[in-house]
């Protein structure tokens, strides 16, 4: 039977214009939320990713650390919001400086602030400032080709760092240390920029000590990632038994949470290590917390106390304390929220204030400001923690176009692109980043890699320049 083709109206035009939200931040919870935004049929949008960056991705370039390839290829499943048709990158512009968050809400519908907590905790003792004592920010900027990171103040500090003290337990301290123990052979297929490559060749590590001030109980590190300090070319991992045993009712009730179990059988396992000759020793010390870091001209040492820990999950010093040798004293305690100009901020937890996403200024939503990820939360959770996070302040921003307190329509620029243009900024879109994209799969090229990063402002813009005169 033959096939019959039927035009078919389609009906008029959806008669509500396009809900344009503006997301500040390309990190993971900005682009869930622009996935979030785009996926639904509710109302018609049109999505702004703005980041400061002229590359997309946040803390998934820039923070999970270049030996991790598994979780680098995160990006690869973000990339793919990138591409939605609804959705547009806006990178290398920075809310404050190139527009202010007023004029922002006043060019577009909505905005949600995804902008995530970039600053580091302190530890807050004597002689934190001496030269030789890191953030694990400034580190991890520097490994990762931040174009920010101080190459300067990092790479001296590596250049005497025989002893290594990373003070915290969380993730990012365990990728600090993994990378310091690693080999030159183990680094070298890695995306690192060919500088960090060389300084961490070259510098001097034949130790790495991680403190915790608490018991392994209380360790935020998953299963995962504290097995891979055992894969280590040359390391061997040593803990000391005396360290493991729950010493309250509290934390035995805690060894028994199935992910708390995980983490206690490797590390009863390390125990029965011993160092072998030629091997880098890796140790984990818990139940210790730095008191002050000595030194004249740079860090020598850290005085260590020793804690216990009471039933509420509070260390207290014992008053014992030993001095560790250090030449390079990395904390990793924690990140922090800043504010942007003209937005609110709850100092104290390094947040903006904010309901279910909302944002509120005195107490009360500000219609059409709304937040997400760590920003919205503070800095917990793992990569996929900001989908649900961006999923929820999506559904309240929906909520509020559908009771009326955001109407589509009401931005006062027809497009935000051409405004910033006429402020004088020079936007980075999409196929600008594919240009960027490119660019560091043909560096890495040259040396048998997949990639290397590219890791100055001027050659990520460059790499754009080229590529639109290549066009031309």
């Amino acid at each position: 039977m033959p096939v019959v083709s039927v035009d078919v109206d389609p009906g008029p035009p959806s008669p509500l214009p396009p809900l344009r939200v503006a997301v500040v931040g390309a990190g993971p919870a900005g682009i869930y939320a622009a996935e979030a935004l785009s996926r639904q049929d509710a109302v018609p949008v049109a999505v702004d990713l703005i980041d400061r960056l002229p590359t997309p991705f946040g803390l998934v370039r820039h923070g999970i650390a270049p030996d991790h390839p598994k979780m680098r290829a995160i990006r690869d499943t973000l990339h793919r919001a990138l591409d939605h048709p609804l959705v547009r990158f806006v990178g290398n512009v920075e809310v404050g400086r190139d527009i202010s968050s007023t004029d922002l809400l006043r060019a577009v519908d909505a905005v949600v602030y995804t902008y995530g907590a970039a600053l580091d905790r302190q530890l807050a003792i004597p002689g934190e400032e001496l030269p030789g004592s890191l953030a694990a920010t400034e580190l991890v900027s520097w490994y990762t080709g931040h174009p920010d990171a101080d190459r300067a103040k990092v790479e001296a500090a590596l250049a005497r760092a025989r002893s290594v003290v990373v003070v915290g337990v969380g993730n990012v301290a365990l990728d600090v240390a993994r990378v310091l123990a690693r080999t030159p052979a183990e680094l070298e297929p890695t995306d690192m920029p060919q500088h960090v490559l060389d300084t961490l060749a070259a510098a001097p590590v034949q130790e790495v000590t991680i403190l915790g001030r608490r018991g392994p109980v209380h360790a935020t590190f998953t299963t995962q990632e504290l097995r891979e300090l055992d894969e280590l070319a040359q390391a061997t991992v040593l803990v000391d038994p005396a360290d493991l045993e729950p010493a309250t009712a509290a934390e035995e009730q805690a060894a028994e949470e199935r992910h708390v179990a995980r983490n206690l059988a490797v590390l009863r396992e390390w125990a029965q290590h011993t160092l072998e000759p030629g091997r880098t020793p890796l140790r984990l010390r818990f139940h210790a917390r730095p008191v002050r870091l000595l030194g004249e001209d740079r860090v020598t040492a850290v005085e260590v106390e020793r804690t216990v820990v009471d039933e509420e999950g509070r260390a207290s010093g014992t008053g014992e304390v030993d001095l560790l040798p250090a030449d390079l004293v990395v904390r990793s305690v924690g990140y922090r929220g800043t504010g942007l100009p003209e937005l609110p901020l709850d100092e104290r937890r390094g947040t903006v204030p904010n309901e279910a996403g909302r944002v509120l200024r005195d107490g009360r939503t500000s219609p059409g400001e709304y937040v997400a990820g760590w920003i919205k939360r503070g800095p917990s959770g793992v990569v996929g923690t900001n989908k649900h996070d961006a999923r929820e302040t999506v559904a309240a921003l929906l909520d509020d176009v559908a009771a009326g307190v955001v109407c589509p329509g009401g931005g006062g620029v027809d497009d935000l692109v051409s405004e910033l243009r006429t402020r004088g900024t020079d936007p980075v879109l999409l196929d600008d980043w594919r240009a960027i994209d490119a660019a560091e799969v043909a560096l890495g090229a040259t040396r048998g890699r997949a990639r290397t990063t590219l890791h100055e402002w001027e050659s990520l813009l460059a790499a754009v320049r080229e590529a639109a005169a290549r066009a031309r």
